[in-house]
């Protein structure tokens, strides 16, 4: 409803009208009918290959789906049937603006057309009719008398069963009920000649209507159709005559018989509901008011309101609502209420003085008169069921339930028409459910828009449609109500539509609030966005809502999408409109700090923060007192939501006193009360010599024990309200000394939330806390960060928070090049500091979660970011070349490993130092370089998180010495990771570098030597040893050594091979073996002795314990042979490579013994030697 409303209420604006109109016309032609008509004119050649007729298809559909909301623009190309039995053929040039229809008849209609092609056109058509809606496509269908055999010839002889074909069925359909149409008796045309002998002897009549019942009994859209056809059909005057009394038997019996529970008795029974619908809706009243009492007698016997199906339950309210339509006289009552004037500059203009616009009242006499007339019994039980239909399950019944209510009751006399109405609020009991309030919301909007709800009912109705507007009941863990509240809105759009402003007055300022409300504070965004649009349709139309314009401004469709910003901000600025500041305060109050969502709940009280500055005095002898009973009450969420809002409203007032409040609830009540006592400390509340702060500070260190009770979010509030007890109790030297002695001695706790704990409340310490005691305070997490042993690896997040404090510590300690190493960071400590945060770069913990060693290395980025700042605002020459050059070299590694977030936080942090100016950073490495590949202006647009932007980048720091190992080190993990796009583009920024330096000796021996240097020093490290293996694979496959190849036993080939061989040794690993066995089968391009080597050792492998082990490596030294073919005598080549492919490497191992030690004598490479074990 929210987009409908929203449309409709941009009526408001007056003048803006025709811009808003301009707007939604974004389309101003069929701009596509060239295309169109080459489409349609291809459809002989295309439809015999099936890519080509569905790709076909899908772009007629793709164009005519842009028509959806503008289908009207399609009506000048449709075309009509003037052209259809004329030897005229200019309607098929381009020059004459009706042709699609046309041409999609000539390709239906030709003989030369084969079945497909039909099916084809009639394809086209039904995305036509899709568009256009069928009511008006269909009668475009050329009805003509010489018409009519051929389409139902054509219809009679489709497969009703075939699915792939009922486009052609229902369009067909379609056309039939148009020639039926022709104001000739049928009879006439029984003796025309057919070309099927056994159907000239049947009528055209009953071959028509068996059609028809035929197909109101598939299961396809083509039910529809028919249903269509019978209402088209049946009402003829001839057809009337004659079989109307039996098709109506048939319907009924059929209803009668059916069984809902099948598959089959469902589409019966919904053809049949379909069509008696159909019939009594656009049948005469005088031919069907004799059939109508049994039909709802068939219908009450049926008992359609307990199916379980909903399709045919509304089906069943719909055929009851046209039975009572057609026992009450087709007459408008006269008593209904009609609103004078519906311009919207007339009712903007209402505030003017002299200006006034009256309704239309009925002449008494004349009402008197024209309601003298008796009401069918069976009209009460028709509403009746519509009543029960309002309170149905399902969304569909009750809108149509209301409708039914809506048009019968515009037939009653005044007397009955305000019992129905009383029987429709009776709806809004609060005995019924969700289900009875929707559908009463409806049909009151559905009364009120027809001018049927008179004005002297609005004092019982106003009241029930503020309630339905803040309607929620709760159900579990969510709640019900969303489409009461969206269903209110609706009856507030329509009640703007419908009554005179005068008759609105006393409701104005009640029905403002309570839209305001739902549209900033409802959860669900449509209701917010149909509240909002109810509000600017009322602020057009009554043009007495105050300050309506410049709320409809601030609070449109768009701006209420976002719920924050309506709780934050839109609240905040109509509440500055005295009329509706304190009943959202109130609703706030009553409605939203107790909600479920905790989301709704803690939003609330940011709210009431903001709100208190519009009403102080309200919320200190209102408000705040009705609070203070439900934080101590037995409601959880009532508690905590009314802890938060004295908390924010106590920040808010800052000098006003609060009670006590107190209680817990696990994960809720504890963060809840530590925001109570840092607003109440902020606002110096209480005094320091409250016995009550030593509560406060039991609860915070209590809280710091147990943090492992909640999640992240509320753990992080936690930890900023550490301090503010000591702020409180300064003076008191042995209690600030007993606290830091606590926080440090939580440091060693066994527990590592304990751990997480102490070090977040060292960080938060004051500086007064601190002074004197900064070795202390930073010892212990420096500590913390380094591993000393294996137990310390599960503490992850303690090293995570210690880096944090340590940087939280030295920014609130200061700077002072000459100060004391107690006081503040100075000369004598800073080398520490940077040691400890630098070596926290380096923790790679793995764990069952993963990388956990991240946290760390994200929090010690971030720290040495802010210790770095510090230092070089205060004393720059605190930094020696050696930290700083630690220090961007690190950063240059993270930024080049493969998680997107590190990477993109390093490179960030990267560039902050790097383009710090006014002091710069001193000492940076090759910085002038540096600028060059990462220019301060384009900062901004560098995406670190995507790897197509960042590795280009970086991968140039392999130019510079200084950078070179850490950001190859980082490269190795990216190049030779799992993540396909990162293995992309990091691999192809560091071949792209090797290509530019494949001429330069001195530039490819220092980055081999570096290369060696990576894989030394990591050793048995797998997370490094393994993706640097797959790294190296790829460069020997590109080729990237072709320099080295051509010198005999090449030093970088030498050492590479014995740190391979002594990586494997012993290993295990699975994966590190089979990259290491490709990278073997890579060094064969080496020339002289170590080509040997390198064969010895790929035969060893080919013995290995595990059989998958030896099929690899067999495998890949069959392809290396292909390759590399001057590695052995041609004479052997043929030999060898049979027996590498012929030898089954996972069996026995003395065999597969054999055939490598044959190999070996082939290849001339010594044969390995068993060891026999030494035992002890």
């Amino acid at each position: 409803m929210a987009q409908t409303d929203m449309d409709s209420g941009d009526e408001g604006g007056g003048g803006g009208e025709p811009e808003v109109i301009v707007q939604a016309s974004v389309l101003g032609g069929f701009t596509e009918s060239t295309e169109v008509q080459a489409l349609i004119s291809s459809l002989p050649e295309v439809h015999q290959k099936m890519v080509t007729r569905e790709s076909a298809i899908q772009r007629f559909l793709v164009i005519m789906n842009r028509y959806q909301e503008q289908p009207h623009l399609l009506d000048p190309h449709l075309g009509n049937n003037k052209h259809t039995h004329t030897q005229n053929t200019l309607w098929l040039f381009p020059g004459n603006p009706e042709w699609m229809l046309n041409l999609l008849l000539e390709v239906i209609r030709s003989e030369q057309s084969p079945p497909l092609l039909v099916h084809l056109g009639f394809k086209f058509l039904y995305i036509i009719s899709k568009v256009r809606g069928y009511k008006v496509f269909m009668q475009l269908f050329p009805h003509e008398v010489a018409d009519v055999q051929p389409v139902l010839d054509l219809l009679c002889r489709q497969d009703p069963k075939d699915s792939a074909t009922w486009e052609t069925r229902y369009m067909l359909l379609l056309w039939l009920s148009m020639t039926c149409l022709i104001p000739f008796d049928l009879s006439r045309l029984d003796g025309h000649l057919t070309s099927d002998p056994s159907q000239a002897r049947e009528p055209i009549m009953d071959r028509i209507l068996a059609v028809a019942k035929s197909y109101l009994m598939v299961t396809d859209k083509s039910r529809d159709a028919a249903s269509v056809l019978v209402s088209k059909f049946v009402t003829r005057p001839d057809v009337k005559l004659r079989r109307l009394a039996d098709f109506l038997d048939w319907s009924l019996s059929s209803i009668s018989q059916a069984d809902d529970q099948t598959m089959e008795g469902t589409v019966i029974l919904d053809g049949a509901l379909q069509s008696l619908a159909q019939l009594f809706k656009h049948g005469k009243r005088d031919d069907f008011l004799q059939y109508a009492p049994v039909v709802l007698q068939c219908l009450e016997r049926r008992g359609l309101a307990e199916s379980s199906q909903a399709t045919l339950r509304k089906l069943g309210v719909k055929l009851i609502q046209r039975l009572g339509l057609t026992f009450l006289k087709p007459r408008l009552a006269k008593w209904r209420y009609q609103r004078g004037s519906r311009s919207l500059v007339a009712n903007l203009s209402l505030s003017q003085p002299g200006s006034a616009v009256d309704a239309v009242t009925p002449d008494q006499e004349t009402q008197g008169h024209e309601e003298d007339y008796d009401i069918p019994e069976e009209v009460e039980n028709v509403i009746e069921q519509l009543l029960g239909g309002l309170k149905d399950k399902e969304t569909i019944v009750r809108w149509s339930a209301a409708k039914g209510i809506g048009r019968v009751t515009g037939r009653l006399p005044k007397e009955l028409a305000d019992e129905v109405v009383g029987s429709v609020l009776d709806c809004f009991s609060f005995h019924e459910t969700d289900n009875a309030w929707h559908g009463g919301c409806l049909a009151l909007a559905e009364l009120g828009r027809r001018g049927l709800l008179v004005p002297s009912r609005l004092p019982e109705v106003v009241p029930l449609i503020l309630k339905a507007l803040v309607y929620d009941e709760k159900r579990g863990a969510c709640s019900v109500g969303s489409n009461v509240r969206d269903a209110a809105c609706y009856v507030c759009w329509a009640f703007a539509r419908a009554y005179e402003p005068t008759a609105l007055k006393p409701f104005v300022t009640q029905i403002a609030c309570a839209l305001v409300i739902t549209a900033v504070f409802d959860r669900n965004i449509n209701c917010r966005r149909a509240a909002s649009a109810a509000f600017q349709e009322n602020v057009g139309r009554q043009g007495t809502f105050p300050h309506g314009i410049e709320i409809v401004v601030a609070a449109d469709y768009f701006a209420v999408g976002n719920l924050t910003n309506c709780y934050l901000a839109i609240s905040v600025y109509i509440a500055s409109f005295p009329e509706y500041t304190r009943p959202m305060i109130d609703h706030l109050v009553s409605m939203k700090i107790n909600h479920w969502d905790g989301v709704i709940r803690e939003l609330a009280t940011k709210a009431l923060h903001k709100l208190t500055a519009q009403a102080p005095d309200y919320m200190t002898t209102t408000v705040l007192p009705q609070l203070l009973p439900v934080a101590i009450g037995i409601d959880l969420q009532g508690r905590h939501g009314a802890l938060l809002a004295c908390a924010e409203i106590g920040h808010a007032l800052y000098i006003l006193a609060s009670e006590n409040n107190r209680g817990f609830g696990g994960e809720l009540m504890r963060p809840a009360m530590c925001a109570l006592i840092e607003k109440m400390s902020l606002s110096k509340l209480p005094s320091k010599d409250d016995p009550v702060i030593t509560g406060w500070q039991w609860l915070i260190d209590d809280t710091l024990k147990s943090l492992h009770l909640f999640s992240a979010g509320p753990r992080d509030n936690i930890k900023v309200n550490t301090h503010l007890y000591a702020w409180l109790a300064d003076g008191e030297t042995d209690c600030l000394e007993l606290l830091v002695s606590q926080y440090i001695a939580g440091l060693k706790s066994p527990e590592v939330l304990t751990r997480c704990g102490s070090a977040l409340a060292l960080g938060s310490l004051p500086r007064f806390m601190i002074s004197g005691k900064l070795d202390r305070v930073n010892h212990q997490p420096r500590t913390v960060v380094h591993r000393h042993s294996r137990r310390e690896v599960i503490f992850s997040e303690a090293r995570r928070d210690a880096a944090k404090a340590m940087a939280q510590v030295c920014v609130t300690a200061g700077v002072s090049a000459q100060g004391s190493t107690d006081s503040v960071v100075c000369e004598g400590n800073v080398s520490m500091i940077y040691r400890a945060l630098l070596d926290c770069l380096s923790d790679y913990t793995l764990d069952s979660r993963g990388d956990v060693g991240a946290w760390v290395r994200e929090a010690a980025m971030t720290s040495l970011m802010e210790v770095t700042l510090l230092v070089v605002d205060t004393a720059p020459q605190l930094l020696s070349p050696d930290l700083v050059n630690g220090m961007m070299c690190s950063l240059a590694q993270q930024s080049a490993e493969k998680i997107d977030r590190y990477r993109a936080h390093a490179g960030s942090v990267f560039l902050r130092l790097l383009h710090k100016d006014h002091p710069p950073v001193p000492h940076i490495p090759h910085k002038e370089e540096l600028l060059t590949i990462f220019p301060p202006e384009g900062a901004g647009t560098l995406n670190w998180k995507a790897p197509s932007q960042a590795f280009p980048h970086i991968t140039q720091l392999l130019r510079m010495p200084q950078y070179q190992y850490h950001t190859l080190l980082g490269l190795t993990v990216s190049v030779g990771g799992l993540t396909e796009s990162t293995v992309r583009f990091s691999s192809q920024s560091l071949f792209d570098h090797l290509m530019l330096i494949q001429r330069d000796p001195d530039a490819m021996g220092h980055f081999s030597e570096t290369l060696l240097r990576v894989f030394r020093d990591n050793l048995r490290n797998d997370r490094v040893s393994i993706p640097f293996l797959k790294m190296l694979d790829q460069m020997l496959a590109r080729a990237c050594f072709d320099t080295f190849t051509t010198e005999q036993d090449h030093p970088f080939c030498v050492n590479l091979l014995a740190l391979c061989t002594n990586e494997i040794k012993k290993s295990k690993d699975v994966q590190k073996l089979r990259s290491c066995i490709a990278v073997f089968c890579g060094l064969i391009q080496f020339q002289g002795n170590v080509r040997v080597k390198v064969l010895f050792q790929l035969l060893l492998l080919l013995c290995h314990p595990f059989p998958a082990i030896r099929k690899v490596t067999a495998g890949q030294m069959y392809e290396m042979l292909l390759t590399f073919d001057d590695v052995i005598d041609p004479s052997v080549m043929e030999d060898v490579m049979n027996l590498l492919s012929d030898t089954d490497w996972a069996g026995d191992i003395a065999t597969v013994r054999t055939h490598r030690n044959q190999l070996c004598d082939w290849l001339g490479v010594p044969k390995p030697q068993l060891v026999a074990k030494v035992v002890v």
